[in-house]
């Protein structure tokens, strides 16, 4: 609220910006809570390098291993998937530590790998690993044939348009 030195009763014609800016700064504060929120749903990942150094693990890292046939190895013992969530969250090193690695046969499903993360994220774990075959190179030209997308099939398909 301003004061102007005009006669009495003369109309005031700017334009009051408080109230304006008071909505600005609370859409601003809830555009921020809820972005965060969205940001921290997803389970992020470090990609492997194809071309890391093997690293040796003197502590031996809790690993969650899953079979080409879907079975389930928490360590060395077999686990049921309907037992997961619950043996991952009384695990005292999934409470201490809050990590796990996971290793899954090349040839399962997507949703079965991502089905066991999910579990893990719900059982209380923070940092999920992937492990992998450090010998194992792919060839990226088989890899593109087996996608349908080889260096003659993409040409071609472009041509014959």
């Amino acid at each position: 609220m301003g004061m102007s030195g005009g006669k009495k009763g003369s109309l005031n014609s700017e334009i009051n910006v408080t109230p304006m800016v008071d909505v600005m700064l609370v859409l601003l504060v809830i555009f921020m809570i809820t972005a965060t929120t969205m940001a921290n749903s997803a389970v992020d990942l470090d990609l492997p390098q194809t071309n890391a150094a093997t690293q040796d693990d003197p502590a031996g890292r809790l690993t969650l291993s899953i079979s080409r046939t879907g079975e389930l190895f928490l360590g060395q013992a077999p686990v049921k998937w309907i037992e997961l969530e619950e043996k991952l969250s009384a695990n005292p090193r999934v409470i201490t530590e809050k990590e796990l690695y996971i290793e899954a046969d090349k040839d399962l499903p997507y949703a079965v790998v991502v089905t066991a993360m999910a579990a893990a994220q719900n059982a209380g774990v923070i940092k999920l690993q992937m492990r992998t075959d450090p010998g194992a190179n792919l060839d990226y030209g088989t890899l593109d044939e087996s996608a349908g997308t080889g260096a003659g099939t993409g040409t071609q398909a472009i041509e014959s348009k």
